[in-house]
């Protein structure tokens, strides 16, 4: 029994992992309102609809030396692969606010409110957002004051005004500041003509002048707003206000990404095309992965090829924003159990946050991926960042016990255009170089040529 080193800061309970399962404990001082809520019914709609995970009350033994006394524990269903909001797309992250949003709008109807604002309380199941934090919910105060304003406008609101805005991909400014981005650092770009939108001034410009004054006046204001409380009717407009800003932001020169085209213009003949797709989906039917890992994923081609042939669920990871857009797009279309991150995999996500455990990193919540593929992909480290071959093949090959790598020869046309402005200093790159590195961590399961430029495929298994 392990309990969740992201869980610690709340009071009312915290996650355990007991024998691959997962449990919720609701200490004695959130009993109140979870009865409350609980009784209400009004969790029961968004729960069968999916907006809300499930939560089964169970018998405190189960946590054993940790069970609350004159508590409650509860399970909830495993998922598989945690994300964090630094990793989200654009538009997954406005999926995951509009969330949110409709989940607040509802429950105030029942008198039930929200103690917190943040993204690190939904998760994605596929392409579709999930409210996993059944302590976020309690009884309304009538009249209340929304606490959570200023942690939704940093942690949801703001990253998306930093792309929708001014075109400025959030995901390594949110990265770097896991809390969000502050109403004072956005306000620090706002041009004139922005003080002429009232939502932008009521959310980010006055909210950050507010917290960057250290005036007893500015404060004793913020104090009496607080006290005056918000009438449930105004509470409810606030929500909705937002509701329609945010449904109508969209990224900023997205389809100037450097990738954002390449499913359309690539190097690929359509028969390439197809014997690459083939040879991916035979991989898949045989090997029928639970979880499956697609580096460079790009818009979601081949994620929806191995999904089609027997794959469960897919995480597909790449670094071009305009490419990510158009995959979360696929995912949510045609209904895929695909989720597409933002990941540069010569940087991937550390582990951060209280004793670098908070926030796992990319490898420490990979344990349950059973296969990846990696098309087109190496020479984009080992060419692009200069990473040696024999390490780019072993990190692949450590991230499941078998998949499929891609590999792309130096006198291919697009190794030759990413050489055409730097010396080559590549000398040990080539193809048998690469079945030295994968045959000395792994057995070749099958291989074969696609494309009239030589690229190859290498099926792995290294159980």
């Amino acid at each position: 029994m392990t309990r969740d080193p992201a869980s610690f800061r709340d009071p009312s309970g915290q996650i355990h992992h007991v024998n691959g399962k997962v449990f919720r404990s609701v200490q004695p001082v959130a009993v109140p309102d979870y009865e409350f809520v609980r009784d209400s019914g009004a969790l029961a709609p968004l729960i069968e609809n999916g907006s809300i995970i499930s939560g089964e009350e169970v018998n405190v033994s189960v946590l054993g030396p940790d069970a609350p006394s004159d508590g409650y524990v509860l399970e909830h269903p495993v998922i598989d692969f945690w994300s964090y909001p630094y990793e989200w797309s654009f538009s997954a992250l406005k999926a995951a606010a509009l969330l949110h949003l409709d989940i607040q709008i509802a429950l105030l109807k029942h008198n039930i409110a929200l103690s917190d604002a943040t993204p690190y309380n939904i998760q994605f199941i596929g392409s579709k957002p999930v409210f996993v934090d059944f302590l976020s919910f309690r009884r309304y105060r009538e009249n209340e004051h929304w606490d959570a304003h200023r942690q939704f406008c940093e942690q949801f609101l703001n990253p998306l005004l930093l792309q929708a805005s001014f075109g400025i991909p959030f995901q390594q400014w949110y990265r770097g500041q896991p809390e969000g981005i502050t109403c004072g650092d956005l306000a620090k770009l706002v041009k004139w003509r922005h003080h002429l939108s009232l939502r932008m001034l009521g959310h980010v410009i006055l909210p950050g002048r507010v917290a960057a004054s250290n005036s007893n006046k500015a404060l004793k204001s913020a104090l009496e707003a607080k006290a005056r409380g918000l009438p449930p009717s105004r509470y409810t407009a606030l929500l909705n206000q937002l509701r329609t800003w945010v449904a109508g932001l969209t990224p900023k020169d997205i389809r100037d990404t450097t990738w954002h085209d390449y499913a359309t213009d690539n190097s690929y003949a359509d028969p390439e095309a197809a014997r690459k797709r083939a040879f991916v989906s035979d991989f898949a039917n045989e090997t029928s992965p639970s979880l499956l890992i697609d580096l460079g994923c790009n818009t979601g081609e081949y994620s929806q090829a191995v999904l089609e042939a027997g794959a469960q669920s897919v995480i597909g990871l790449d670094a071009d924003h305009g490419a990510l857009e158009q995959a979360f797009s696929r995912a949510k279309a045609k209904n895929l159990s695909f989720l597409p991150l933002f990941q540069d995999s010569a940087n991937p996500s550390p582990g951060q946050g209280w004793n670098h455990n908070e926030r796992k990193s990319l490898a420490a919540r990979g344990q349950n991926v059973n296969a990846v593929i990696a098309l087109a992909f190496e020479h984009h480290l080992a060419i692009g960042r200069n990473v040696p071959l024999p390490a780019v093949v072993n990190w692949i090959v450590s991230l499941a016990p078998q998949g499929v790598i891609e590999f792309v020869r130096k006198d291919d046309p697009t190794i030759q255009k990413m050489l055409t402005l730097r010396d080559d200093i590549f000398n040990e790159y080539s193809v048998e170089t690469f079945v030295a590195a994968m045959e000395s961590k792994a057995r070749i399961v099958r291989r074969e040529t696609v494309s009239a430029a030589g690229r190859e495929l290498f099926w792995y298994d290294r159980q």
